[in-house]
């Protein structure tokens, strides 16, 4: 079985045969993948009338729990975006319909941002389309790949997530 990235590292070990290409054969996989999983997720989250920014937002709530609130800074911590991002987000799900901002019993000038029924609704069948479309992008691999490759690529990610 052979695939684009082959003729990719070929072609640059005969044109650079002084550099040691084999990163290229894991990493420009990963970087397709990527894209690929990225379009797909895309189709998905259309099918939805939502943007992956939306899906972000509404999944981190989902996520919370019930009553499925959290606050703007909780938010902006767990989508990695600024608060002047979070806030032009929280903004645009609320006039959606999606989201609705609550006083912080907790404390009186903070809010909190919960999902609304409708929020709840789609949020909960766009994670199931995910889902199914994840699945049948991983059907091609046994149940113990799919572990190996999860151990593998936790192996890579585990030093930009802990920030070295």
């Amino acid at each position: 079985m052979r695939d684009e990235v082959d003729g990719l590292v070929e072609a640059w070990g005969k044109e650079r045969p002084d550099l040691d290409v084999q990163p290229l054969s894991v990493l420009s996989r990963i970087s397709r993948l990527a894209r690929h999983l990225d379009r797909a997720r895309r189709a998905v989250f259309a099918a939805h009338a939502l943007e992956p920014w939306e899906f972000d937002v509404l999944t981190a709530l989902r996520r919370a729990g019930d009553p499925y609130e959290l606050s703007p800074g909780r938010l902006l911590r767990a989508t990695l975006v600024t608060s002047g991002t979070m806030t032009n987000r929280i903004d645009r799900l609320a006039a959606a319909g999606l989201v609705e901002r609550h006083p912080d019993p907790a404390d009186k000038r903070g809010v909190l941002v919960r999902l609304t029924g409708a929020g709840l609704t789609r949020v909960d069948a766009a994670f199931a389309d995910l889902l199914h479309r994840e699945h049948a992008i991983l059907d091609v691999m046994s149940g113990t790949d799919r572990e190996t490759l999860a151990g593998l690529l936790r192996t890579l990610l585990v030093p930009f997530d802990s920030g070295d």
